[in-house]
């Protein structure tokens, strides 16, 4: 008898992070580029193959949240109430991600190990441009596709690359405050208050848009 489907994506699923959280703690104790896959192998006691079927390359078991961080974008604005302008329904998402602490809001000595890591890696840091225009594709697609328009569409795409922009700023600057600070609260407000100020100048320029 076959296991059930359910069972073996569970499985699935446990595997790959069980890899992700060996390559990340590698990568932060000896630096991304010093680690090799078959090091990560080693590590998980999986075989080679097994770490190339979850993750095609290195860099995707470090960004292990970019397909999870690409679809709450997309939820964000596909399930937003329709009094709700899109813009705003993004701004909106980041206060309920700090309210929920979710992962990719928090502030703490393990996410400085992530940024460091990345400052110090050429690889990564080009993978973090590359995933940044990605999410920008990404946000440019739901918005159009949310107020019916074409997924070319250059207003959305406007949009999408201001407010890929401003959330790059407001989580940079938001780390530099943890590092200084150690205030988890302080990065927090810091986030939201950029983000905030940054969303009204989007609203402003794409006003007479479905956009805003």
């Amino acid at each position: 008898m076959s296991e059930p489907t359910d069972r073996r994506s569970r499985k699935r699923l446990a595997t790959r992070q069980a890899i992700s959280n060996v390559a990340t703690k590698l990568f932060w104790e000896r630096g991304f580029d010093a680690v090799t896959v078959d090091e990560i192998a080693e590590a998980a006691d999986v075989g080679r193959m097994t770490v190339f079927n979850h993750f095609p390359r290195k860099e995707d078991m470090f960004f292990d949240r970019e397909a999870e961080g690409r679809e709450v974008l997309r939820t964000a604005l596909r399930s937003r109430d329709n009094g709700v302008a899109p813009i705003e329904a993004l701004r909106d998402l980041a206060h309920r991600l700090v309210a929920d602490q979710a992962p990719y809001v928090v502030f703490s000595g393990e996410s400085q190990s992530f940024v460091r890591t990345i400052e110090a890696s050429e690889t990564l840091k080009a993978r973090a441009r590359a995933i940044r225009d990605e999410l920008a594709e990404v946000v440019a697609s739901a918005l159009a596709e949310t107020v019916g328009r074409d997924a070319g569409d250059r207003d959305a795409h406007l949009a999408a690359a201001m407010l890929l922009a401003i959330w790059a700023t407001a989580f940079t600057e938001a780390h530099r405050i943890y590092e200084r600070s150690q205030n988890s609260e302080a990065a927090r407000s810091s986030l939201l208050a950029i983000i905030d100020q940054g969303t009204i100048g989007v609203v402003a320029a794409m006003a007479g848009t479905p956009y805003a």
